[in-house]
């Protein structure tokens, strides 16, 4: 049975994030290994917190890449079967990358590293912001946010769900995009606790980082399909991967659309390889044919390997 694996990104860190998982030496080394390449402990972070030091953008990105490539590393370490699809949302691209052997894990950490300071640096502290919009559709939402820009930055940044967008560009925009999704009928909107407006206009400069950065290591042809956030396709190219990761950085994750593009294949079961249950109920709020479980502990990993032995049996 042809099954996929997704993986989440920044917004599902959280304090004891590995704790269903923390007895697997193969986990601890990923850790272990992480810690090697960029001098910092994210085991103890992860483990302990605090969880303000988790959400800064410049810890989070390789934080949550370890973690993806933790669980991804443990669930080959146990089972024989691949996925024939793999995505990452957002941060989470970086991940697939790495588990369809496009790139190194020592690689990706640089790079996210990287990409993580360029964001940061892009644009001032408490300039920028992101809300979510739940309950309205996606034409509605960028007409509130064509409103609301009054010559700002202000775009859809995040196609999470059908009726769940995030807008993303300079803080006083995004305040009053809530505000014109509220009058729009807007179930919620809300701002979101993120000081880095990404996957909109204001990231062109950091991208611009990322590219250099991405031209210095090596980017090889994926051996497992890899649907990329900016355009939901599959690319064979070293070349086309790294300017999709580029254009990633200023363009809004299609996330709605990798799903169904997934679902397209004759795709059901989805697990999703990382820390933390966000990616996974999504599944069939975008197409019911898709079932997702999340691998957070070895009781998930056992119910999704018994799913995808049961359908092929």
């Amino acid at each position: 049975m042809d099954f996929a694996f997704v993986f989440p990104g920044q917004g599902s860190q959280s304090v004891g994030m590995m704790a269903g998982l923390s007895g697997h030496a193969v986990v601890r080394e990923t850790f272990a290994e992480a810690a090697q390449v960029l001098g910092q402990d994210f085991w103890t972070l992860a483990s302990e917190g605090p969880e303000d030091a988790l959400a800064r953008t410049v810890v989070t990105q390789p934080l949550m890449l370890t973690a993806d490539v933790a669980v991804w590393r443990l669930w080959c370490s146990q089972r024989a079967e691949r996925p024939a699809v793999v995505a990452g949302h957002s941060l989470g691209e970086y991940a697939a990358l790495v588990a369809a052997d496009a790139i190194g894990f020592a690689d990706a950490l640089r790079i996210t590293r990287v990409r993580a300071e360029a964001m940061q640096a892009a644009v001032p502290e408490g300039s920028g912001g992101m809300a979510a919009i739940l309950g309205l559709d996606d034409a509605a939402v960028e007409a509130a946010c064509t409103e609301a820009a009054q010559g700002e930055v202000l775009e859809p940044a995040n196609f999470n769900s059908p009726g769940q967008v995030v807008i993303a560009g300079t803080r006083a925009a995004v305040e009053r995009g809530v505000a014109a999704a509220k009058a729009r009928g807007a179930k919620r909107a809300l701002m979101l606790p993120m000081s880095v407006p990404s996957h909109c206009a204001l990231m062109h400069g950091a991208a611009e980082t990322l590219a250099q950065a991405l031209a210095g290591i090596e980017v090889r042809t994926p051996r497992i399909t890899v649907l990329h956030n900016v355009d939901m396709a599959a690319h064979q190219d070293p070349a086309d991967i790294r300017a999709a990761l580029k254009r990633q950085l200023f363009s809004p994750v299609r996330w709605v659309g990798s799903l169904q593009a997934v679902a397209g294949r004759g795709i059901s079961a989805v697990a999703e390889c990382g820390p933390g249950k966000v990616l996974a109920p999504l599944c069939r709020r975008i197409d019911d044919r898709l079932q997702g479980t999340a691998l957070v502990d070895d009781a998930a990993i056992a119910t999704f390997a018994g799913l995808i032995s049961g359908a092929a049996a």
